[in-house]
């Protein structure tokens, strides 16, 4: 079965295009719009809890009647260590003091997982969108297993062939090939696990090869040549989350856009949120570029911190402590409405759309 006719049986668009999720910047009102323009357009409600989530998926599905998918994390419990937590605040002591503010007095676990629990299970299985996709792991077997008998469409990302494997093995329906490029938070399953670091067209070329499993590309696709690329390697359609971040749709806050448009460098940190995720360099990049892992404490604890230093520091007219998640290709980001840039994407891409899979 051709790539093609593969992507149009996993969902029903006209365009091998996927909106990254992209937590804390896609909006409905964005994804509506990519779904509408034959794309599928993406909710990242890593950061919601069930009630924000229902609410979003809710205004969504008034916004448009195309296929969208909706992202959740499904990271472990946070290894705690106290004395970790402790110097992580002594640490950043001083980084508040000149906002003057003072770091939280402890942290907290701020984001909840899919896995714990099933309240986003419920929320999913009563409002139905066509896609669920997951970051960071996997979901129970019984979730997954609801979820394929309700006839919802299931990705999960992976940064290696054995997180591949897992992916394949949990019964979901496609995989989401994440390279070392890809901008925001590494969906690498074990956070102090070996990160292998493939590109996404070698980690893209290495899945197509060996699961049998779609492959979406992720990471580093900017333009529609890109996107050409990613499906010569064998993917079925390319996801681009950078790319879509300067849209007008964005939530994206305009200290973050300006940044983008001056493009620069990228850095894969950790002391920002407590899991790898590659960032604009910004004065909390370079602030935090040597700290060995072992002094961060885990995720998301320490973006509880991360997220009231960026606080502080706004409200003193600093914006370069805030999570400027991009993708290594930053540089060639455009500034388009996203229904402009996805009909810029199928030109670029040198083909018509009626060829496009349907």
């Amino acid at each position: 079965m051709t790539p093609t006719a593969i992507l149009s049986r996993l969902v029903p668009i006209d365009l091998p295009i996927f909106q990254a999720p992209m937590a804390g910047v896609s909006t409905p009102r964005l994804a509506a719009t990519v779904s509408d323009a034959g794309g599928l357009g993406a909710l990242g409600l890593g950061a919601a809890d069930p009630a924000a989530a229902r609410d979003a998926i809710v205004e969504l599905q008034g916004r448009t009647r195309a296929p969208f998918n909706v992202n959740f994390f499904c990271h472990e419990p946070a290894r705690r260590n106290r004395q970790v937590e402790d110097a992580w605040i002594r640490r950043t002591a001083p980084l508040f003091a000149e906002f003057e503010a003072a770091p939280p007095a402890e942290l907290h676990e701020i984001y909840d997982s899919f896995r714990n629990g099933d309240d986003f299970l419920r929320l999913v299985l009563d409002l139905r969108p066509a896609v669920v996709s997951f970051h960071f792991g996997l979901p129970l077997p019984h979730q997954i297993t609801a979820m394929r008998e309700a006839g919802l469409t299931l990705m999960g990302s992976a940064t290696s062939l054995a997180e591949a494997r897992q992916v394949e093995r949990a019964g979901l329906h496609a995989v989401i090939a994440q390279g070392w490029e890809a901008g925001g938070h590494r969906g690498i399953f074990d956070p102090d696990g070996l990160d292998e670091r493939l590109s996404t067209r070698d980690l893209t070329r290495q899945l197509v090869r060996d699961i049998r499993l779609p492959v979406i590309a992720a990471g580093g696709i900017m333009d529609g040549g890109d996107v050409r690329r990613a499906l010569d390697a064998g993917a079925v359609a390319a996801q681009l989350g950078t790319a879509f971040v300067g849209c007008p749709e964005s939530a994206a806050d305009q200290p973050y856009r300006e940044r983008l448009r001056q493009g620069g460098t990228t850095r894969m940190v950790r002391a920002i949120s407590g899991r790898p995720a590659r960032c604009l360099s910004n004065r909390f990049t370079d602030w935090a570029s040597d700290i060995p892992a072992a002094e961060i404490p885990a995720y998301p604890c320490t973006y509880d911190l991360g997220k009231a230093l960026n606080a502080a520091a706004k409200a003193r007219g600093e914006s370069g402590y805030g999570a400027q998640w991009s993708g290594a290709e930053a540089s060639r980001a455009r500034f388009l409405p996203a229904r402009d840039l996805v009909a810029m994407l199928v030109r670029e891409m040198g083909v018509r759309a009626s060829s496009l899979p349907a």
